[in-house]
Protein backbone atom coordinates (compact mmCIF):
# COMPACT_ATOMS: atom_id res chain seq x y z
CA UNK A 1 0.00 0.00 0.00
CA UNK A 2 2.59 2.71 -0.32
CA UNK A 3 4.98 7.97 1.68
CA UNK A 4 1.41 8.85 2.16
CA UNK A 5 0.37 12.11 3.74
CA UNK A 6 -2.79 14.16 3.80
CA UNK A 7 -1.01 17.32 4.88
CA UNK A 8 0.26 18.11 1.40
CA UNK A 9 -2.85 17.20 -0.58
CA UNK A 10 -4.06 20.75 -0.89
CA UNK A 11 -0.86 21.73 -2.66
CA UNK A 12 -1.03 18.81 -5.07
CA UNK A 13 -4.43 19.30 -6.61
CA UNK A 14 -3.43 22.23 -8.84
CA UNK A 15 -0.73 22.43 -11.49
CA UNK A 16 2.00 24.90 -10.57
CA UNK A 17 3.20 27.71 -12.80
CA UNK A 18 6.64 26.12 -12.75
CA UNK A 19 5.31 23.02 -14.46
CA UNK A 20 3.59 25.11 -17.10
CA UNK A 21 6.64 27.22 -17.81
CA UNK A 22 8.99 24.40 -18.75
CA UNK A 23 8.43 25.10 -22.42
CA UNK A 24 8.20 21.43 -23.31
CA UNK A 25 6.87 20.41 -26.69
CA UNK A 26 3.09 20.21 -26.75
CA UNK A 27 1.25 17.43 -28.49
CA UNK A 28 -1.18 18.93 -31.00
CA UNK A 29 -3.78 16.16 -31.21
CA UNK A 30 -7.33 17.29 -30.56
CA UNK A 31 -8.87 15.57 -27.52
CA UNK A 32 -11.84 13.36 -28.32
CA UNK A 33 -13.82 15.06 -25.54
CA UNK A 34 -13.24 18.24 -23.57
CA UNK A 35 -14.91 16.74 -20.49
CA UNK A 36 -12.43 16.42 -17.62
CA UNK A 37 -10.71 13.10 -17.07
CA UNK A 38 -10.94 12.61 -13.32
CA UNK A 39 -7.85 11.02 -11.77
CA UNK A 40 -8.03 9.98 -8.11
CA UNK A 41 -5.62 11.17 -5.44
CA UNK A 42 -4.93 9.08 -2.34
CA UNK A 43 -2.93 9.56 0.83
CA UNK A 44 0.62 8.54 0.06
CA UNK A 45 3.34 10.46 -1.71
CA UNK A 46 4.17 7.92 -4.40
CA UNK A 47 0.57 7.81 -5.60
CA UNK A 48 0.40 11.60 -5.67
CA UNK A 49 3.53 11.65 -7.81
CA UNK A 50 2.26 8.97 -10.17
CA UNK A 51 -1.09 10.69 -10.58
CA UNK A 52 0.37 14.15 -11.11
CA UNK A 53 2.78 12.71 -13.69
CA UNK A 54 -0.11 11.16 -15.59
CA UNK A 55 -2.10 14.38 -15.34
CA UNK A 56 0.79 16.40 -16.77
CA UNK A 57 1.24 14.00 -19.67
CA UNK A 58 -2.47 14.08 -20.50
CA UNK A 59 -2.44 17.88 -20.38
CA UNK A 60 0.45 17.90 -22.83
CA UNK A 61 -1.82 15.92 -25.14
CA UNK A 62 -4.53 18.56 -24.79
CA UNK A 63 -6.84 16.79 -22.38
CA UNK A 64 -8.81 18.45 -19.61
CA UNK A 65 -7.77 16.78 -16.34
CA UNK A 66 -9.24 17.01 -12.87
CA UNK A 67 -7.60 15.59 -9.73
CA UNK A 68 -10.09 14.27 -7.18
CA UNK A 69 -9.28 13.10 -3.65
CA UNK A 70 -10.78 9.66 -3.06
CA UNK A 71 -10.60 6.77 -0.63
CA UNK A 72 -8.28 4.01 -1.82
CA UNK A 73 -10.87 1.21 -1.65
CA UNK A 74 -14.16 3.12 -1.68
CA UNK A 75 -13.17 4.80 -4.97
CA UNK A 76 -14.39 1.78 -6.91
CA UNK A 77 -18.00 2.88 -6.49
CA UNK A 78 -17.17 6.05 -8.42
CA UNK A 79 -15.10 4.18 -11.00
CA UNK A 80 -18.00 1.82 -11.65
CA UNK A 81 -20.46 4.66 -12.28
CA UNK A 82 -18.04 6.75 -14.32
CA UNK A 83 -18.07 9.60 -11.80
CA UNK A 84 -14.34 8.87 -11.39
CA UNK A 85 -12.22 7.75 -14.30
CA UNK A 86 -8.69 6.56 -13.48
CA UNK A 87 -6.81 5.36 -10.39
CA UNK A 88 -3.09 5.19 -11.06
CA UNK A 89 -2.05 2.87 -8.24
CA UNK A 90 -3.93 -0.22 -7.12
CA UNK A 91 -1.52 -2.37 -5.17
CA UNK A 92 -1.60 -6.15 -5.56
CA UNK A 93 -0.69 -6.30 -1.86
CA UNK A 94 -3.82 -4.60 -0.52
CA UNK A 95 -6.23 -3.82 -3.33
CA UNK A 96 -6.56 -7.03 -5.32
CA UNK A 97 -9.91 -8.11 -3.85
CA UNK A 98 -11.55 -4.73 -4.39
CA UNK A 99 -10.11 -4.50 -7.90
CA UNK A 100 -11.26 -7.98 -8.87
CA UNK A 101 -14.76 -7.32 -7.53
CA UNK A 102 -14.97 -4.10 -9.54
CA UNK A 103 -13.61 -5.53 -12.79
CA UNK A 104 -16.03 -8.46 -12.48
CA UNK A 105 -18.91 -6.00 -12.93
CA UNK A 106 -17.58 -5.09 -16.38
CA UNK A 107 -17.75 -1.41 -15.42
CA UNK A 108 -14.10 -1.15 -14.35
CA UNK A 109 -11.04 -2.18 -16.33
CA UNK A 110 -7.54 -3.13 -15.30
CA UNK A 111 -5.49 -0.87 -17.59
CA UNK A 112 -2.27 -2.75 -16.93
CA UNK A 113 0.80 -2.59 -14.70
CA UNK A 114 2.56 0.65 -13.75
CA UNK A 115 5.95 -1.04 -13.92
CA UNK A 116 6.42 -0.82 -10.15
CA UNK A 117 6.51 -3.91 -7.94
CA UNK A 118 4.73 -3.76 -4.61
CA UNK A 119 5.74 -5.17 -1.25
CA UNK A 120 3.89 -4.39 1.96
CA UNK A 121 4.40 -6.34 5.14
CA UNK A 122 5.23 -6.22 8.83
CA UNK A 123 8.75 -4.83 9.24
CA UNK A 124 11.16 -4.47 12.16
CA UNK A 125 14.59 -2.81 12.57
CA UNK A 126 17.59 -5.14 12.65
CA UNK A 127 18.34 -4.23 16.28
CA UNK A 128 15.11 -5.99 17.32
CA UNK A 129 16.29 -9.37 16.03
CA UNK A 130 18.35 -10.15 19.14
CA UNK A 131 15.33 -9.41 21.31
CA UNK A 132 13.11 -11.79 19.37
CA UNK A 133 15.13 -14.87 18.35
CA UNK A 134 13.68 -16.69 15.39
CA UNK A 135 12.79 -13.66 13.29
CA UNK A 136 12.04 -13.17 10.43
CA UNK A 137 9.93 -16.36 10.80
CA UNK A 138 6.48 -15.18 11.93
CA UNK A 139 6.20 -17.96 14.52
CA UNK A 140 8.81 -16.16 16.61
CA UNK A 141 6.16 -13.53 17.30
CA UNK A 142 3.97 -16.09 19.10
CA UNK A 143 6.26 -16.22 22.13
CA UNK A 144 5.46 -14.13 25.17
CA UNK A 145 9.07 -12.91 25.25
CA UNK A 146 8.81 -11.51 21.72
CA UNK A 147 5.46 -9.93 22.41
CA UNK A 148 6.95 -8.25 25.46
CA UNK A 149 9.97 -7.08 23.45
CA UNK A 150 7.65 -5.31 21.02
CA UNK A 151 5.22 -4.06 23.66
CA UNK A 152 4.58 -0.49 24.74
CA UNK A 153 2.87 0.92 27.80
CA UNK A 154 -0.45 0.98 25.93
CA UNK A 155 -0.32 -2.66 24.78
CA UNK A 156 1.71 -4.60 27.42
CA UNK A 157 1.92 -7.51 27.87
CA UNK A 158 0.89 -7.77 24.23
CA UNK A 159 3.20 -6.62 21.50
CA UNK A 160 2.36 -3.55 19.45
CA UNK A 161 2.04 -3.66 15.69
CA UNK A 162 1.69 -0.24 14.07
CA UNK A 163 -0.47 -0.68 11.02
CA UNK A 164 -1.23 1.79 8.27
CA UNK A 165 -4.31 4.03 8.22
CA UNK A 166 -7.52 2.00 8.30
CA UNK A 167 -8.36 3.10 4.75
CA UNK A 168 -5.42 1.10 3.41
CA UNK A 169 -7.03 -2.25 4.18
CA UNK A 170 -4.49 -5.05 4.52
CA UNK A 171 -6.36 -7.30 7.00
CA UNK A 172 -3.80 -6.93 9.79
CA UNK A 173 -6.41 -7.16 12.56
CA UNK A 174 -7.75 -10.34 10.99
CA UNK A 175 -4.22 -11.71 10.54
CA UNK A 176 -3.40 -11.25 14.23
CA UNK A 177 -6.55 -13.10 15.24
CA UNK A 178 -6.23 -15.89 12.66
CA UNK A 179 -2.60 -16.59 13.56
CA UNK A 180 -3.26 -16.17 17.30
CA UNK A 181 -0.52 -13.60 17.73
CA UNK A 182 -0.19 -11.92 21.14
CA UNK A 183 -0.18 -8.50 19.50
CA UNK A 184 -2.45 -5.49 19.39
CA UNK A 185 -2.87 -3.62 16.11
CA UNK A 186 -2.67 0.16 16.43
CA UNK A 187 -3.47 2.04 13.24
CA UNK A 188 -1.48 5.14 12.36
CA UNK A 189 -3.66 8.08 11.42
CA UNK A 190 -1.64 9.04 8.37
CA UNK A 191 1.29 7.87 6.31
CA UNK A 192 3.39 10.70 7.73
CA UNK A 193 2.61 9.62 11.29
CA UNK A 194 3.55 6.03 10.48
CA UNK A 195 7.06 6.92 9.34
CA UNK A 196 7.54 9.60 11.98
CA UNK A 197 7.17 6.82 14.55
CA UNK A 198 9.73 4.70 12.72
CA UNK A 199 12.17 7.62 12.61
CA UNK A 200 11.75 8.28 16.33
CA UNK A 201 12.03 4.63 17.35
CA UNK A 202 15.06 4.00 15.15
CA UNK A 203 16.96 6.94 16.59
CA UNK A 204 16.25 5.72 20.13
CA UNK A 205 16.75 2.03 19.27
CA UNK A 206 13.27 1.56 20.70
CA UNK A 207 11.01 -1.40 19.93
CA UNK A 208 8.86 -1.04 16.85
CA UNK A 209 7.07 -3.40 14.47
CA UNK A 210 5.15 -1.66 11.71
CA UNK A 211 3.76 -1.63 8.19
CA UNK A 212 6.50 -0.73 5.72
CA UNK A 213 6.06 -0.81 1.98
CA UNK A 214 8.11 -0.53 -1.18
CA UNK A 215 8.66 1.39 -3.37
CA UNK A 216 9.55 3.78 -0.54
CA UNK A 217 12.62 5.37 1.01
CA UNK A 218 12.26 3.73 4.46
CA UNK A 219 13.53 0.20 3.65
CA UNK A 220 16.53 1.77 1.90
CA UNK A 221 17.33 4.21 4.69
CA UNK A 222 16.89 1.87 7.65
CA UNK A 223 18.34 -1.59 8.23
CA UNK A 224 15.65 -4.12 8.91
CA UNK A 225 13.62 -7.05 7.64
CA UNK A 226 10.07 -7.96 6.75
CA UNK A 227 8.38 -10.70 8.77
CA UNK A 228 8.00 -13.92 6.77
CA UNK A 229 4.41 -15.10 7.12
CA UNK A 230 2.96 -18.17 5.39
CA UNK A 231 2.95 -17.35 1.69
CA UNK A 232 -0.16 -15.68 0.37
CA UNK A 233 -2.58 -17.54 -1.85
CA UNK A 234 -6.02 -16.41 -2.96
CA UNK A 235 -7.53 -19.28 -0.95
CA UNK A 236 -5.99 -17.91 2.23
CA UNK A 237 -8.19 -14.82 1.95
CA UNK A 238 -11.35 -16.62 0.83
CA UNK A 239 -11.36 -20.13 2.32
CA UNK A 240 -11.06 -20.45 6.12
CA UNK A 241 -10.11 -24.11 5.75
CA UNK A 242 -6.88 -23.12 4.00
CA UNK A 243 -3.85 -22.67 6.23
CA UNK A 244 -2.98 -23.27 9.86
CA UNK A 245 -6.29 -22.00 11.26
CA UNK A 246 -9.15 -24.07 9.84
CA UNK A 247 -11.76 -21.63 11.15
CA UNK A 248 -10.45 -18.30 9.89
CA UNK A 249 -9.17 -16.67 6.71
CA UNK A 250 -6.16 -14.34 6.50
CA UNK A 251 -3.79 -16.78 8.21
CA UNK A 252 -1.02 -15.84 5.78
CA UNK A 253 1.00 -12.84 4.66
CA UNK A 254 0.05 -10.12 2.21
CA UNK A 255 0.43 -10.78 -1.51
CA UNK A 256 3.36 -9.30 -3.41
CA UNK A 257 3.30 -8.18 -7.00
CA UNK A 258 2.24 -5.50 -9.43
CA UNK A 259 0.92 -2.03 -8.87
CA UNK A 260 -1.94 -1.69 -11.36
CA UNK A 261 -3.67 1.14 -13.19
CA UNK A 262 -7.45 0.83 -13.15
CA UNK A 263 -10.22 2.89 -14.67
CA UNK A 264 -13.82 3.27 -15.66
CA UNK A 265 -14.51 0.95 -18.60
CA UNK A 266 -15.81 3.89 -20.63
CA UNK A 267 -12.46 5.69 -20.76
CA UNK A 268 -11.27 3.84 -23.86
CA UNK A 269 -14.37 4.87 -25.82
CA UNK A 270 -14.69 8.47 -24.62
CA UNK A 271 -10.97 9.35 -24.60
CA UNK A 272 -9.20 6.66 -26.67
CA UNK A 273 -5.98 8.66 -26.97
CA UNK A 274 -5.81 9.25 -23.24
CA UNK A 275 -6.56 5.59 -22.63
CA UNK A 276 -3.57 4.58 -24.76
CA UNK A 277 -1.34 7.04 -22.88
CA UNK A 278 -2.47 5.71 -19.52
CA UNK A 279 -1.90 2.17 -20.72
CA UNK A 280 1.60 3.10 -21.93
CA UNK A 281 2.59 4.83 -18.67
CA UNK A 282 5.40 2.97 -16.93
CA UNK A 283 7.91 3.78 -14.22
CA UNK A 284 10.10 1.57 -12.04
CA UNK A 285 10.70 1.30 -8.30
CA UNK A 286 14.08 3.03 -8.43
CA UNK A 287 12.73 6.11 -10.20
CA UNK A 288 9.73 6.30 -7.92
CA UNK A 289 11.79 5.73 -4.78
CA UNK A 290 14.09 8.58 -5.76
CA UNK A 291 11.16 10.95 -6.30
CA UNK A 292 9.50 9.96 -3.02
CA UNK A 293 12.79 10.65 -1.27
CA UNK A 294 12.95 14.12 -2.81
CA UNK A 295 9.50 14.94 -1.44
CA UNK A 296 9.53 13.23 1.95
CA UNK A 297 13.15 13.69 2.96
CA UNK A 298 14.39 16.65 0.90
CA UNK A 299 11.26 18.76 1.35
CA UNK A 300 10.48 19.37 -2.31
CA UNK A 301 6.88 19.68 -3.46
CA UNK A 302 5.29 17.02 -5.60
CA UNK A 303 4.78 19.64 -8.34
CA UNK A 304 8.48 20.46 -8.40
CA UNK A 305 9.55 16.82 -8.53
CA UNK A 306 7.03 16.04 -11.26
CA UNK A 307 8.08 19.07 -13.32
CA UNK A 308 11.72 18.00 -13.01
CA UNK A 309 10.92 14.48 -14.19
CA UNK A 310 8.90 15.81 -17.10
CA UNK A 311 11.78 18.06 -18.14
CA UNK A 312 14.33 15.26 -18.06
CA UNK A 313 12.17 12.56 -19.66
CA UNK A 314 10.40 14.23 -22.58
CA UNK A 315 11.42 11.43 -24.92
CA UNK A 316 9.78 8.93 -22.59
CA UNK A 317 6.42 10.58 -21.98
CA UNK A 318 6.03 12.02 -25.46
CA UNK A 319 6.03 8.45 -26.77
CA UNK A 320 3.01 7.71 -24.59
CA UNK A 321 0.86 10.34 -26.33
CA UNK A 322 1.73 9.70 -29.99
Amino acid sequence: MHSRTFSRLGRFTALTAAALSLGLGMAQAEPESTDPIKLTLHDWTGQLITTNLMAEVLKKAGYNVELVQADYLAQFAGLETGDLHVAMEMWETTGREAMDAATATGKVENIGPTGMKAKEEWWYPSYMKDKCPGLPNWEALKSDACAEAFSTAETAPKGRYLGGPVTWGGFDDERVEALDLPFEVIHAGTDAALFAELESAYQRQAPILLWVYAPHWAPAKYQGEWVEFPEYTAECYTDPKWGSNPDMAYDCGKPFGEIWKVGWAGVKDKWPGAYEAIKAFTIDNDQMGAMITEVDLDGKTVETVVADWMGKNEAVWSAWIK
